[in-house]
């Protein structure tokens, strides 16, 4: 995947087109993707390893919608800020959107001048979150590959209990916790429960971003 700083998700040709010249124009290296489905698939190539970037994701298009990749995104615990492009009709699913974690949006037509502003306040931002939250990216990126039943051991783990105990309360055997919990260990990245606990409560919730003014 290109270390490109921005990303511009836009089934639309001529605004994909019109948009990555803008951004070339201003200096700035951008990528385009015709759907999201493979821009996804790029996104999950290196989840857990981000460079700064941007997402510039229009909010109508197929087979995916702007909001369904941005859930996938959210899923995959993606830090790029994202920004919509919306349509007249659209302006209440971005509001939804960025009250849900998005970054912001821009409504159709817009000034080019707004639009690399927004974006490049956003890089500004990603910068800003750089390697102090890769740890915490990596972690949320890490929980959300584990299976439900080793998220049941890992809730079990962070309350301190043992195996045994485990294999009672979930009703499996301890050669299965065992299992379970060498792979929580070797996904999350740790050597101990003691460990995970202490990695897990530094782990902040992801929220919305910060006024921007």
């Amino acid at each position: 995947m290109s270390t490109a700083a921005i990303h511009i998700v836009d089934d639309d040709a001529d605004m994909r087109e019109g948009l990555a010249w803008l951004f070339d124009s201003r200096g700035h290296k951008a990528t385009t993707w015709d759907s999201g489905p493979p821009f996804l698939d790029a996104v999950k190539a290196r989840a857990g390893v981000w460079e700064q970037a941007v997402v510039v994701l229009d909010i109508r298009m197929v087979p995916m919608t702007g909001l369904q990749v941005f859930e996938q995104l959210k899923a995959l615990a993606c830090p790029w800020p994202v920004l919509f492009l919306t349509g007249n009709g659209d302006v209440g699913m971005a509001v939804a959107a960025v009250k849900n974690g998005a970054w912001d949006f821009l409504e159709k037509p817009f000034q080019d001048n707004l639009l690399v502003d927004r974006v490049e306040q956003a890089l500004a931002a990603a910068a800003a979150d750089g390697d102090a939250n890769q740890e915490a990216h990596r972690l949320r990126y890490a929980l959300a590959s584990l299976s439900p039943r080793e998220r049941e051991v890992l809730d079990q783990l962070i309350l301190g209990h043992y195996n045994k105990n485990i294999a009672d309360h979930l009703g499996i055997t301890p050669r299965t916790v065992e299992f379970h919990r060498a792979n929580i260990f070797e996904k999350m990245g740790v050597s101990s429960a003691i460990e995970l606990a202490h990695k897990l409560g530094r782990l902040q919730p992801m929220g919305t971003p910060a006024d921007k003014g």
